[in-house]
């Protein structure tokens, strides 16, 4: 197997360095950017397996860069910052991060992290795919239609709806969910779950509001269902 390539993205030319070491010695092929711009231009001309792209640069910055980046790669991206908020955590999330990890960070952390956000996007055993009026969902080759139209996934959301759809009908809880998709040290971050379910139910539902397709389960999660459809009647045959 091919050892995985890891953009790393920060602007201090110290924590490059430390990266730079630890994650060479642990066998993977490092490439460096240190501004928005160049973390782009690196992913476009370097597709790397996995990005740790720092928030706080010169130029466009990391919550922008994760955004232009994620229109051409799902390669996982994990954001490296100082800030703690929630709020800072929706944005980054919203922005198409698979994890947020804080300064300053323990080393083995971040080398947990690394090797769960490039566990759950290796290739597994895919689901068929989920085809319904308006809605089709092909695991295989990550793509979705809905009402006709192509709909881009971030590999979060796409993680989501394949464990979701999955398990069709049942209620899946927060922590199951957490743990499934962001990895076994998650299950109290429901704020993350959140956001990609909004995100998800803005993509694929006709009345986010109310959805059809991803219903939530109070004080459990969420559970996903297939809309009945009503089988049409035969028409009426007159005697003549």
């Amino acid at each position: 197997m091919n050892a995985a390539g890891i953009l790393v993205v920060d602007d201090e030319p110290q924590i490059r360095r430390v990266l730079r070491s630890t994650l060479s010695m642990h066998g993977y092929v490092i490439t460096e950017a240190t501004t928005g711009e160049e973390a782009v231009e690196a992913v476009r001309k370097a597709r790397p397996d996995l990005i740790l792209l720092d928030v706080n640069m010169p130029g466009i910055g990391g919550i922008e860069a994760a955004r232009e980046i994620r229109e051409m790669s799902d390669a996982p991206i994990i954001m490296l910052t100082v800030r703690n908020a929630e709020r800072d955590k929706v944005i980054a999330l919203d922005a198409g991060a698979d994890d947020y990890v804080v300064k300053p960070f323990g080393i083995e952390e971040l080398l947990a992290r690394v090797r769960a956000a490039l566990r759950r996007y290796a290739p597994g055993d895919e689901i068929p795919t989920f085809v319904a009026k308006d809605l089709t969902i092909d695991f295989e080759n990550r793509q979705m239609t809905v009402r006709g139209r192509d709909v881009h996934l971030t590999p979060k959301e796409f993680d989501v709806l394949k464990h979701l759809v999955g398990n069709l009908g049942k209620p899946m809880s927060h922590r199951r969910l957490l743990q499934a998709v962001w990895g076994p040290e998650y299950g109290e971050e429901t704020e993350n779950l959140r956001v990609v379910i909004n995100q998800l139910r803005k993509k694929i539902e006709s009345d986010p509001a109310h959805p059809k397709y991803i219903l939530t389960e109070p004080w459990v999660g969420y559970r996903f269902l297939a809309p009945k459809v009503n089988p049409a009647k035969p028409a009426s045959r007159k005697n003549s």
